[in-house]
């Protein structure tokens, strides 16, 4: 079953524009998808010298704040799996009303043992480009990206060729909006099985695997992800942390997203849209056979 979608108030505005047609122009109601900063704050260190410090500042759209949070940590290599997050909170100590619920606050168990070099930069992601590729390739070594599966999953192309009609139809927001990207992830028969929006690309995946950490389903050897844009490298390299086999876009990938996906043994697609797609890497999993039917 499809993890249901709430949307919270903050998501998405009303405002008042001129809709022109030739020359007539009239005034309407219309809505917009939200874009508020979000600062992600880390501790760490022993119960009695717990360490803070400002992670990352990234564009978002409000809501799911906490697995944004807790996926950007994983893709990113900060933590290497559930056991490593006591917990994220939204920072109960904010010095301005409109910090309030855009500060949040990751506690990273005593236990575990923060990589301090990478805990010194200070991320700043926009909502559209993410972090930089270098540093990506770098966090993606250093966090020991998980080997993906050599036996499967085999999807059959006729489901690869449904999965952007079934992303689109459980967009609520983007709906509304007409101005949002989505991540879906779906079984290798095209069932859907979690979808989030988000104004970035890259903070939309976030959501989705930080969803899927927090719920201890990591990794997602079974899975398809679904974009709805292009597939940059750090697409690729934040699937493949969360141990996707399966990456379909809507859009083109770029040079360094198929070299990556070769170097991961990830399947990688793209122009997935009107009843055709390119296969860029492990063609294997991908067959012509008839589709097996979804759970009911």
């Amino acid at each position: 079953m499809a993890t249901p979608v709430f949307l919270p108030p903050t998501s998405y505005e009303y405002v008042t524009v001129q809709k022109v047609h030739g020359s007539t122009a009239t005034e309407a109601s219309d809505v917009l998808a939200a874009e508020e900063p979000l600062e992600i704050r880390v501790g760490y260190g022993p119960e009695n010298q717990r360490q803070h410090r400002t992670l990352s500042v990234t564009m978002r759209t409000p809501g799911h704040d906490f697995e944004l949070t807790a996926g950007f940590l994983l893709t990113e290599g900060l933590i290497r799996g559930r056991d490593d997050l006591q917990g994220v909170i939204y920072c109960p100590d904010v010095k301005k009303e409109e910090e309030r619920e855009n500060v949040v606050r990751a506690e990273l168990n005593p236990t575990s043992v923060p990589d301090l070099p990478r805990l010194e930069r200070h991320f700043y992601t926009s909502s559209s480009c993410g972090v930089c590729g270098k540093t990506s390739i770098e966090a993606v070594h250093a966090a020991s990206c998980p080997v993906l599966p050599t036996n499967g999953p085999a999807v059959a192309a006729a489901v690869v060729h449904q999965l952007p009609e079934r992303q689109r139809a459980a967009q609520a927001l983007f709906e509304q909006t007409g101005g949002l990207h989505a991540a879906a992830l779906f079984s290798p028969a095209g069932e859907l099985l979690l979808l989030r929006e988000d104004v970035g690309r890259h903070n939309a995946l976030d959501k989705v695997i930080g969803a899927a950490l927090l719920a201890g389903q990591l990794p997602l050897h079974g899975a398809v992800l679904l974009v709805s844009g292009r597939a940059s490298f750090e697409l690729v390299q934040k699937a493949a942390v969360a141990g996707i086999p399966v990456l379909a876009a809507v859009g083109a990938p770029s040079s360094l997203a198929v070299s990556a996906a070769h170097n991961f043994g990830m399947t990688l697609c793209g122009f997935v849209r009107q009843n055709r797609f390119n296969i860029y890497s492990h063609s294997w999993r991908i067959t012509q056979e008839p589709p097996a039917e979804p759970p009911a």
